[in-house]
């Protein structure tokens, strides 16, 4: 393997940890954002909706963009948008302030998460073995920090803006000086792929990637937007400790995506995503049904080892079904991860006033027993890294990305 590969695995990992930080420090400080700026129960899950529909614009405009701007550009420029929108939410007095942080935050983050795993499905292609499950383990590292500051700030009652400000300043110059060597790949011309009626076959193709990944993000969004307000409310913990299930959740989409790379290349992507299928929908259920706080944290424990593999499993599959036009792909099914979020955080607020949240756990439950159905488009075609599929590894390099 090449140094300008190992390089660009290493400084795409960084950027995934990142971004880990960044969502984390958002989503664990709901309750706080909702305090300072006086946001009801009412108002909030549309604020929550309209990060996901920006970004999903975010990530449209990404497919496009890419035809004329290698997607290390866009990584490369988006993520400090992302850092500075961050510390605009903590700053800011007024609502009208937390909209324009918020959508700025939600347009910048379809941008990156686009570009980043286009540029991750691509160093798997050039690396000829699954390696997606790493990205999303150093996302999951990032998310563990990111929570971890959080409680930090709620535990010494720090202010938004002094919780957001010295993560900033620390990881904006290091991402700048990182993305001189994000590694570009070298697929053919999405309209290639995608004109006229080869568009249609692609969506066909692409659909049971979508609902699976649809599903998988109503999941973590319900993780990651309710489970502080669920643990605080429902199950009557301290605001201290209702910042601790995102954490634990994170630490254990680490352990599972860790490993999970070991688990593709011995049992194949269709046994690791039908197991985790199985351990999510039992986490949801033992949520649901969680009598205390700490046993609600053995569920998000169980979420956490389920939900890990969906996600990277899912961009990996898109970049094995279109291995000429794997941009176009990824960011089309990127929209779905939106979709998901948009779907879940106000579908779990909406059951949750009108029901009861216990029972609104219960929804995405039953959505992940029915990704058991889709789990056979993950089966390898075989892999598209071999058969005549794959170019010798140093042609897949591309690109490099040179200077700021």
């Amino acid at each position: 393997m090449t140094d300008v590969l190992r390089h660009g695995r290493a400084s795409l990992a960084f950027c995934f940890c990142v971004q880990g930080v960044a969502f984390a420090l958002l989503v664990t400080r709901i309750p706080a954002i909702q305090d300072r700026y006086g946001v009801s129960d009412a108002l909030l899950p549309a604020f929550l909706a309209a990060v996901p529909i920006l970004a999903g614009i975010g990530s449209v405009s990404t497919e496009r963009l890419v035809r004329r701007v290698p997607a290390s550009r866009l990584l490369r420029w988006s993520q400090p948008v992302v850092l500075l929108a961050l510390l605009g939410v903590g700053a800011g007095e007024r609502m009208v302030e937390l909209g324009v942080a918020l959508a700025a935050f939600g347009l910048a983050v379809g941008v990156l998460d686009a570009s980043m795993n286009m540029l991750g499905v691509s160093l798997q292609r050039s690396y000829g073995r699954s390696i997606m499950l790493s990205f999303h383990a150093a996302y999951s590292l990032g998310g563990i920090v990111g929570a971890s500051l959080a409680w930090a700030g709620a535990h010494w009652d720090l202010a938004l803006w002094m919780s957001y400000l010295p993560v900033v300043l620390l990881l904006l110059p290091a991402v700048l000086v990182g993305s001189r060597w994000y590694v570009d790949g070298d697929a053919a011309p999405v309209e290639e792929v995608t004109a006229g009626d080869g568009q249609a076959v692609v969506f066909r193709w692409l659909l049971p990637l979508c609902l699976v990944m649809t599903v998988a993000y109503i999941g973590d969004s319900t993780v990651s937007n309710w489970s502080a307000k669920y643990l605080q409310d429902v199950l009557g913990s301290s605001e201290q400790l209702a910042t601790v299930p995102y954490n634990v959740y994170m630490v254990t989409t680490l352990l599972g995506r860790t490993i999970g790379d070991f688990g593709v290349r011995r049992f194949g992507a269709v046994a690791v995503v039908r197991g985790g299928a199985l351990v999510a929908a039992g986490g949801f259920a033992v949520v649901a049904g969680a009598p205390g706080a700490w046993v609600g944290m053995l569920g998000f424990t169980l979420l956490g080892l389920g939900l890990c593999v969906l996600v990277p499993q899912t961009f990996a599959a898109a970049g094995r079904l279109f291995p000429g036009a794997s941009d176009a792909a990824v960011a089309r099914l990127n929209v779905f991860n939106y979709v998901g979020f948009l779907i879940g955080s106000p579908l779990v607020g909406a059951l949750g006033d009108m029901w009861s949240y216990r029972g609104a756990m219960l929804v995405p439950m039953v959505l992940m027993l029915v990704t058991l159905v889709y789990a056979r488009s993950f089966a390898a075609q075989p892999d598209r890294y071999g058969g005549g599929h794959e170019r010798p590894r140093t042609a897949d390099v591309g690109r490099g990305s040179n200077g700021l």
